[in-house]
């Protein structure tokens, strides 16, 4: 399952993660009346609830402290528990508009929801917090919304695995490649991470590699829950619904 976990990676992080940078992402923003990092933490982490900036800062685990405590405040007017429902109507909307015509989003939701409950919430906070929110009736609306459930659960294990390969988290962040947003440094500087960032040495690269290879092993037992055959039908729908979304 090790190779299921690693190829499922990537469409998982594009499908669950693309709706935080949308269309319909800038209008919650608007319509909440907050602007720059606010929304998103708020909307992805709202599900943590009204707690200290910290909390969510420790959840995050690649954005520097400050920043995290700065954004978080700004959205303080707006209840968590609220924000995180208008995210998750964010995913539905994006779904909505994208998986449209993907005929096979019923079978997709059926696979990724039996990974996600069958996931065990140790290490990953924020997935326990989005698996508890209530799915939509439709199909297309749910592949997103458990796409990020299931990115929620990689990114809370990633977290751990870039600790115990050594690594901290800028060093992490100036060496990854991300596939929504810019990689490197210039990803550093999106996270409001101040100058200078670190040399990316081999060490660091090796290191990287190894917290890559980690977070996979760690995601196994999730995908445990489905038999061979299921696995790869679970990645196929994966990678057909990242070309619906994403086109290619």
């Amino acid at each position: 399952m090790r190779e299921i976990a690693a190829a499922a990676g990537k469409p998982i992080g594009r499908l669950g993660g693309a709706f935080m940078i949308s269309r319909e992402a800038k209008a919650f923003a608007a319509e909440a009346g907050l602007d720059g990092w606010a929304p998103y933490f708020r909307g992805r982490f709202g599900v943590l609830g009204d707690v200290h900036p910290d909390v969510i800062a420790s959840a995050a685990g690649f954005f520097p402290v400050e920043a995290v405590r700065a954004a978080w405040d700004a959205g303080a007017a707006l209840p968590a528990a609220t924000a995180a429902a208008r995210y998750a109507a964010v995913a539905h909307e994006f779904g909505r508009r994208k998986l449209a015509d993907f005929a096979e989003s019923e079978r997709l939701a059926e696979l990724l929801k039996r990974v996600a409950d069958g996931a065990d919430v140790a290490a990953a906070p924020v997935f326990a917090g989005w698996r508890a929110i209530d799915l939509p009736e439709d199909a297309a609306a749910r592949v997103i919304q458990l796409a990020h459930v299931v990115r929620e659960l990689r990114g809370g294990l990633h977290v751990a695995a870039v600790l115990a390969s050594g690594l901290t988290s800028l060093e992490a962040v100036v060496s990854g490649r991300s596939d929504l947003l810019p990689s490197g440094e210039a990803n550093a500087e999106y996270f409001g991470w101040p100058r200078p960032y670190p040399e990316v040495t081999d060490e660091i690269r090796r290191r990287r590699a190894a917290a890559e290879e980690l977070t996979d092993e760690l995601m196994v037992p999730a995908f445990a829950v489905l038999d061979e055959a299921e696995a790869a039908e679970l990645v196929a729908l994966l990678e057909k619904a990242d070309k619906a979304v994403f086109g290619g």
